[in-house]
């Protein structure tokens, strides 16, 4: 075949076919398109859409191997080259990225690639609030002229800047040392909302190489799963025990999951803020989970919170965010689009299953935002009946007899598809998948914010304005109350979830008459919370019923 255009529609064809065949055709249109000089962005884009794709569900070593080098040097293709700036935001090796990130990942894309990381001037909206930054960014000996001399803001910027860094890198680091309170310092970079553009060079993030490398592969062989899984079956199925990796294979973890991000334009806290010291890794057959917990300063207090990223043959294909506790799960999850159509149930219910196992939920809630409250592209993809199908239905009444009375409408005119005010309206409250009986004491149900209210109640009282003096005297009490003589030998994270929790160990009823067992284990719960695996905090409350319900009053 020599016509790439051809060859291109046709490998579109056969990407989701899986028998020798199909095999065959697939390999000679990979050899047609290999050096084929495309005539516009969109046929690049496309060509790269299905390698991604044939990355992810390769049919044999030989097709693997043609895929794999294809995206290698695909940023060397000349057709690319010509069509890089109309390909911003593709993800694609070789093309700029221009998205306002938040200021965990621009740390972090400040860290990496320094030199990368400029400024778009022409699309900042809040340079005015920059400027008046100005005085703050430079040194106090510099005021006579910035206070007497006019010039516009990014000449000042490139004035102030060393000859080596790029004016994102001076704004970035001066701010943080302005604002040295990370969550100040956060606060105000995402007021700022700095436009940036990252330029493409070596390693700095793509989709195009986006594998990682030496994990195990799986070729497809046989047919695409079509049907619907049934969650209580699938769920229950053995898996693998998670494997917590070192510090170094963490780190290239997390940065995996940063890079599929940014890529992307998208931004995930539990990725951004992940702990490479609280990364596990679980197989499950095709699939691979990373699991990334967060760093203790950016715990919740209560819940715990980890971000997942999900690999085929290496390849990310979709992520999320699991936020647990009371053996029950709110689950984000978002398939990556260059995958959607492609097993998207049984990857989902996989997901859930190793949350099952992994996390010990037999309930799981999605909240309105996943279902399309002011979510268009959930909205407009049906996610609430792709959850209403997997067996996760509302608890709210009105809800419930307008999911029946659609359903009703559905089982008459089988072409019927709700409407837009209709999926607005459903999408309004939470849905639960129960695995066994329901129960309220869930997230979603539970209503967590009245705890921080009894403890802002608690602080006003005692405290007022001095809210460090408080927390210093509620982490004493806390310590006098659980029989904790010293801190010697606790880790910064340990001491600070310590001080953290004493406002609900001075809310928690009877807890001197509590059994010696659940006190102490009530400070090693309490530590976990700001230990090396969140998790290991997570079973220890789950675990301790005492604590459980006292936690639970304090929900009312």
């Amino acid at each position: 075949m020599t016509n790439p255009i051809l060859a291109l529609k046709q490998l579109e064809s056969l990407k989701r076919e899986f028998d020798s065949q199909s095999a065959q055709q697939k390999k000679t249109c990979l050899d047609a398109l290999k050096s084929a000089h495309l005539k516009s962005a969109d046929q690049i884009a496309r060509l790269h859409e299905v390698l991604c794709f044939m990355q992810a569900w390769p049919d044999n070593e030989a097709i693997l191997s043609s895929v794999d080098a294809m995206l290698e040097r695909f940023e060397q293709r000349p057709d690319l080259k010509k069509h890089a700036d109309e390909l911003l935001n593709s993800g694609i090796a070789g093309t700029p990225i221009n998205f306002r990130f938040y200021a965990g990942t621009t740390k972090w894309l400040a860290d990496r690639w320094p030199e990368k990381l400029h400024i778009d001037w022409e699309d900042f909206e809040n340079a005015e609030k920059l400027e008046g930054y100005l005085s703050l960014l430079a040194s106090y000996s510099e005021t006579p002229g910035l206070d007497n001399i006019t010039m516009e803001l990014p000449e000042w910027i490139n004035r102030l800047k060393g000859p080596h860094e790029t004016d994102a890198l001076f704004v970035i680091r001066r701010l943080a040392v302005v604002f040295f309170n990370e969550f100040l310092h956060e606060q105000q970079c995402d007021e700022l909302d700095i436009p940036l553009i990252l330029s493409p060079g070596a390693g700095v993030p793509s989709r195009t190489l986006a594998k990682r490398d030496h994990s195990p592969i799986h070729y497809q062989t046989d047919p695409l799963v079509r049907t619907r899984p049934v969650p209580s079956e699938e769920i229950h199925r053995s898996l693998k025990p998670p494997k917590l990796i070192n510090h170094a294979e963490g780190t290239r973890f997390v940065d995996l999951a940063r890079c599929a991000m940014v890529t992307r334009q998208r931004d995930l806290d539990a990725f951004s803020y992940a702990d490479a010291n609280d990364v596990s890794v679980l197989d499950d057959g095709d699939l691979q989970f990373v699991l990334c917990g967060v760093v203790p300063e950016r715990r919740f207090l209560l819940e715990s919170l980890y971000g997942f990223l999900v690999l085929k043959n290496g390849v990310p294909i979709s992520y999320g965010a699991i936020t647990s506790l009371f053996n029950s799960a709110e689950v984000a999850y978002t398939i990556l689009d260059s995958f959607r159509g492609s097993e998207s149930a049984r990857i989902y219910v996989r997901t859930l299953a190793m949350v099952y196992h992994v996390f010990g939920c037999d309930t799981f809630t999605i909240t309105p935002y996943q279902l399309g409250e002011e979510n268009d592209d959930a909205l407009k993809s049906g996610a609430w009946w792709f959850y209403q199908k997997l067996g996760y239905l509302p608890r709210d009444k009105k809800l419930k007899k307008l999911m029946e009375q659609e359903m009703s409408t559905m089982k008459r005119r089988p072409r019927h598809r709700s409407s837009l005010a209709v999926l607005k309206q459903l999408a309004t409250e939470n849905v639960f998948l129960d695995l066994n009986k329901r129960r309220d004491d869930v997230l979603g149900v539970l209503d967590l914010a009245k705890v921080g209210l009894k403890i802002t109640d608690l602080f006003a009282k005692r405290f007022g304005w001095e809210r460090e003096q408080g927390e210093k005297a509620l982490a004493a009490e806390a310590a006098s109350t659980l029989g904790v003589a010293s801190f010697r030998g606790w880790s910064a994270g340990e001491k600070l979830a310590w001080q953290r929790w004493s406002p609900i160990v001075a809310l928690l009823d009877d807890l001197q008459r509590w059994p010696t067992a659940d006190q102490e284990a009530l400070v090693q719960i309490i530590r976990a919370k700001g230990g090396r695996q969140e998790l290991d905090y997570l079973r220890g409350f789950d675990g301790l019923v005492r604590l459980r319900k006292a936690v639970e009053k304090l929900t009312v």
